[in-house]
């Protein structure tokens, strides 16, 4: 007995864990069900607590250049405080909702190759914790979908998503870290811009789109890079021509104008000049550009070795 226990406190025949999550991909702001598995180990264990927790993998820009690292951005104890018996099997069920600016990880489908996951820690009394990591899929919200589909009306093909770290000036964002969407322009805005980045930060009450155009510069002047703000709301979608919207954003940030900061409400938007540039992030994923955005994403060649990836991300980190 006494041997069962030192090798139970370095890991050897401690209780296992495996979650469990159920009912396919969730929303932002939606709710995320599943089971906890426990499975005891060579002998009798006190379970102190199961707690999920919500990760992602970001890119960080530093002096030094881009760095890689995992971003917790939601903890939430599901259980604990109880006795699990020797090879005993303890189910556990939770409920958990996740934030609004939770990114979303794929459209009608298709994978965007964006490392997210929920990880599972068992704190067992005498012992080293025990944990698992599963991916979490997460699909775009109605008005989301809406302003993607608008781009891919529009000619816009999707080429990458990333997770930054830090913070958009102006906005209600609350997350420690933002993704972004990148898109290639059609041939109506080819002239004007290289790229536009989206941005989506939803809340309760609506959402912030963030626009990040890369200019091409003139005969004259250098390409720079322009952002704006809109916001919408989540009950928009069925009384919005979204193609006609976003249509006139895009022009607004390609013909640099502009409302003052403040205006707000459903088409009101902030515009800002910013000559600054964000680089390029991590969980880049090429995708084919034939037949607007959904087309390229849901037809595309996911590069399989971005899918594996996704898998090895948190792996590499926890070794």
């Amino acid at each position: 007995m006494v041997f069962k226990r030192l090798l139970g406190a370095i890991g050897v025949g401690a209780p296992s864990v495996d979650t469990v999550l159920e009912g396919g991909a969730v929303l932002p702001g939606g709710t995320l069900g599943g089971r906890v598995l426990l499975r005891g180990g060579s002998a009798a264990a006190d379970i102190e607590q199961i707690t999920l927790e919500l990760v992602a993998r970001v890119e960080a820009e530093g002096d030094d250049g881009e760095h890689e690292g995992t971003v917790s951005f939601g903890r939430f104890p599901v259980g604990g405080s109880f006795r699990l018996g020797e090879e005993e099997d303890h189910e556990v069920p939770f409920s958990l909702v996740l934030p609004w600016e939770t990114p979303i990880t794929e459209l009608h489908g298709q994978s965007l190759g964006l490392p997210l996951g929920v990880r599972t820690e068992l704190a067992v009394a005498g012992a080293r914790d025990a944990g698992d990591l599963d991916p979490l899929a997460v699909r775009p919200l109605p008005v989301q979908e809406a302003v993607l589909e608008a781009f891919g009306q529009l000619g816009f093909a999707f080429t990458s998503a990333d997770l930054e770290l830090g913070h958009i000036p102006g906005t209600g964002q609350q997350l420690p870290f933002y993704q972004e969407i990148e898109l290639a322009p059609g041939p109506q805005f080819a002239h004007a811009m290289q790229e536009v980045e989206v941005t989506f930060l939803a809340s309760p009450g609506g959402m912030e789109v963030v626009l990040e155009a890369d200019k091409r510069g003139g005969m004259f002047s250098a390409g720079h890079d322009a952002l704006a703000r809109f916001t919408v709301g989540h009950h928009d979608v069925a009384q919005v021509d979204w193609t006609a919207e976003v249509d006139a954003w895009v022009r607004q940030v390609a013909e640099h104008r502009g409302s003052p900061p403040g205006s707000y409400g459903h088409g009101g938007h902030h515009y800002e000049e910013d000559h600054g540039r964000r680089g390029p992030g991590m969980g880049t994923v090429a995708v084919a550009a034939a037949g607007g955005l959904a087309a390229g994403v849901v037809g595309g060649m996911v590069a399989a070795e971005v899918v594996d990836e996704i898998g090895d991300a948190f792996e590499d980190e926890e070794e």
